[in-house]
Formats: structure tokens, sequence, C-alpha cells
């Protein structure tokens, strides 16, 4: 029976380094798989014997585009740990200052990376000629949560701020003040963006997703909740081990998180707005049923849509908290270290974002564990590439290859966010188990990875 073997030697634009490869035999697709051969960063290691102070610096490196989301859950993780409570005034401010990374990563991504897929166009160097706005627009958008983050971070990449109790320092109240202006016009950007990309046209593609997020009684989820499924899952974040676990497969150097007893499941906007709808103001809920989305949106490539209404809920829910705002006596609550273990979790742009610490009676960490959304990701990602494989079969390998890569930048993984100028391969069947060509793409991979 003829194979075709389809390959994306390496990911592009991505954080990460990543492959795409499909196997095909006949009209069956034999696997999928998202390949990452980026070697490990050991974080959770090198994190062991350090103090519980060093800890948001340190782990606000595991990502450029989201680091507020790894600060934001350590410092949740050693609160909890060390009994230490925070001023409503203080929740607030961290809350805003997430609205701001949520509204700079969602803009890079709808505006600038997957865009283009929608209109035609290879890359963002092509958006910017031909449609402009687009740009525009998204640009405005990213500045905008920057903003957010210069302002209560102190800096837009890696920001200063978060300390275990509260923040190092309160935010300059004209600063606060002139974040108003800026964050109406992003509201007026975000309306025109969710506009845009209402009328894009989206493939027809579903898939029966077992959805997970947090959830909070009274909030759309970013900074804290109980995490639950669209399978019945209710559970403390404390609890995650006893639901989830994680495995190794040969082609990644990342773990890929399964439900147990149940397998893949997804994280991430489709899961949040799936399961957190009704917490979303009036007015974005009719916005949203108006686009054609409803209460549960389960194509990923319709994933577009949900960021832009992520977006423009951002940009309302920072205006909420910076107009309701009133500053506390103090930037921290005391911490006093003790020997114990905490959890934290919050949803990341691309879901959630899981750490767990054991702590010292001095406040120095014994153990970490840190669960990122995109390992969580991986094995629906692979799914989903199965299944549109399977459905396309009948176009040539370059087709293919583009819908497959769309498919993987749907879900925005932190390695594989952005494809675009990649090779594409046809290889004989004999080629496919050739041990001497093994040899070769391993001794590359090494040579690779040195350089």
């Amino acid at each position: 029976m003829p194979r075709r073997k389809i390959e994306v030697d390496y990911l592009t634009r991505v954080e990460g380094e990543g492959a795409l490869e499909l196997l095909i035999r006949g009209d069956r697709v034999e696997h999928a798989r998202l390949r990452i051969f980026e070697p490990p960063r050991f974080f959770e290691a090198l994190l062991r014997g350090r103090d519980h102070e060093e800890l948001p610096d340190i782990v606000s490196r595991v990502c450029g585009i989201c680091p507020v989301a790894y600060q934001m859950s350590a410092v949740q993780a050693v609160e909890q740990a060390f009994g230490v409570r925070i001023d409503p005034a203080l929740r607030a401010l961290r809350r805003l200052l997430y609205c701001g990374e949520w509204m700079s990563s969602h803009a890079l991504h709808v505006g600038l990376l997957h865009a283009p897929d929608f209109l035609g166009l290879p890359d963002a160097l092509a958006l910017a000629a031909q449609q402009p706005e687009w740009l525009r627009t998204a640009m405005a958008l990213k500045s905008a949560g920057g903003q957010i983050l210069r302002v209560i971070g102190g800096r837009e990449i890696h920001p200063v701020c978060l300390r275990a109790g509260g923040v190092h320092a309160l935010p300059q109240a004209q600063a606060l003040g002139a974040l108003r202006s800026t964050l109406e016009e992003a509201r007026a950007q975000a309306d025109v963006l969710l506009d845009r990309v209402a009328r894009l046209d989206v493939p027809d593609f579903e898939r029966d997703y077992e959805f997970v997020a947090l959830r909070h009684p009274e909030e759309y989820p970013i900074t804290e909740g109980r995490l639950c499924s669209s399978g019945g899952l209710d559970i403390d974040i404390a609890d995650y081990r006893d639901a989830f676990e994680e495995r190794q497969v040969e082609h990644s150097t990342a773990l890929q998180s399964m439900l147990r007893g149940r397998g893949a499941y997804l994280v991430g906007p489709l899961a949040r707005y799936a399961l957190n709808f009704e917490r979303l103001p009036g007015g974005l809920q009719r916005r949203a049923l108006q686009a054609g989305l409803g209460p549960v949106c389960r194509n990923p490539f319709r994933s577009i849509l949900v960021r832009a209404i992520e977006i423009a809920y951002a940009c309302e829910e920072a205006l909420r908290l910076l107009d309701a705002w009133q500053p506390p006596t103090q930037p921290a609550a005391t911490v006093v270290p003790r020997a114990a273990e905490g959890f934290g979790c919050t949803e990341a742009p691309r879901g959630i974002c899981w750490h767990h610490y054991a702590f010292a009676a001095d406040g120095s960490i014994e153990r970490a564990d840190i669960v990122p959304p995109t390992a969580q990701n991986q094995a629906s990602i692979e799914a989903d590439l199965a299944l549109l494989a399977t459905s396309l079969l009948q176009q040539p390998d370059e087709v293919l290859r583009q819908r497959c890569e769309q498919a993987i930048r749907n879900h925005d993984p932190c390695i594989s966010c952005a494809t675009h100028m990649l090779r594409l391969r046809r290889l004989p069947a004999e080629a496919w188990q050739d041990p001497r060509r093994a040899a070769a793409d391993a001794a590359a991979t090494r040579r690779y990875r040195r350089s």
C-alpha cells in the first residue's frame, strides 16, 4: 500500500523548536506528530534550593510572551503555603496586570500570526503590505496591553512588580490615570478587530474536546478558580495530580498531559469560553452570538474569534478594575516562611498554568512542579492533525501541509505558535524505515542544537 510522508522539519517563528510529521498509508493517517525536540530547560530542577523571593523572577523566564502567568501562579502558591492573605485592592491590581498580558498576547496572535492563514497570505509582512489595517489594529491593542504591563509591572517583558503578599511598589496615580484614555481607545480597536475576525471564512471542522479551565463563581476566569471540565470534573487546584497525569512520548522532549482514564483534553480560549460563557458581560455574550458563536464552540479554527472576544473582555475588565481601584495602605502583606506546600493556577492566554512547590522552614524551595498550557494541549493538537489530515487525503501535499500548520496555530502553542515558509518533503515508503536516514536526521539535530 503506498505511503506518503509529509514533514515540516523546523517550525519557524516559534518559541521553541518543533516539527510537524504526518505518515499516511493509503486512505489512513497512521500517525500525526507534533515533534518537539528542544532540549529540556530544567526550570523545576534549577529552582531547588532557591529562596521563595527569587521565584517570580526565575519563572517569568519560562515564557517571554506570558511571563505574568508564571509569576502569578508562583506567587499564589507561595501565599497559599505561607498562609498569606492579600488585600482585595492588590488582587484587583494583579488582575488588571493580567488583563494587559491577555491583550498583548492575544493581539499578537490574532493580528500577526493567525490572520494571514484566513486571508490567503503567507506571513505578517504580506499582511502589512496588502491589508495594513489588520496590523495597525493588532499593534494598537498589543501596545495598550504593553502599557498596562509597564505602568503596573515596571516593564513590558518579564515584569518586576509581583512578589508574595502583593507587589513591590504601587503604581503612581498619575500613570494609572493615563491608562484610561489608552484603554478607551483599545476598547474601540477591539470592537473593530472583532468585526473583522467575525467576517473571516473559517473551515467547517469540529472535535468533541473535553474542555478544562478554571471556573470562578463571579468572574470570567483569569487569576483564580476551581479546575473544571466539560466532562464533569470540579476539583480544587491542589488536587490536580489526582485527576491528571503526564507521560513522555518518544517524539517530544515536552511531557504530554492526560486526564486519568479519559485521555487528551483541551485548555485555552475555547475551553474558558465553553465553561464560562455566562460569566462574560451581557454585551459580549450578544456580540459572540451575533458573530456566529454559540455558548460552546468546538471548531478550533474559530478560536481566533474566541480570542477576539477575550481581547474585548480584557479591555472592558481593565477599565472596570481601573475605575474601581482604591490604593491599599501597604503594597504587600507580611510574609513569614514555614515548611509547607502551596499550589497556584491561573489562566495564561493559552490555558491553565499550574504550579506546585514544597518549601523548607527557611522559605527555600525543596520541590517544584510546573505544568504549562502547551504540554496539556499537545495530545489534542495531534488528534486535530490526524482528523483533519484524514478529511484532506485527496488534496495535494502542499494544501495538506498548509492546513495542518494552520491547525497547529489554532491553539497558539508556545512551541509552534507561528509557522510559515516551511519545507515539505514527499518520501518513498522505503525512506521511512531507512536507518541511514534516521542517523543523518539525528546528526543534523545535534548540529542544530549546538549552533
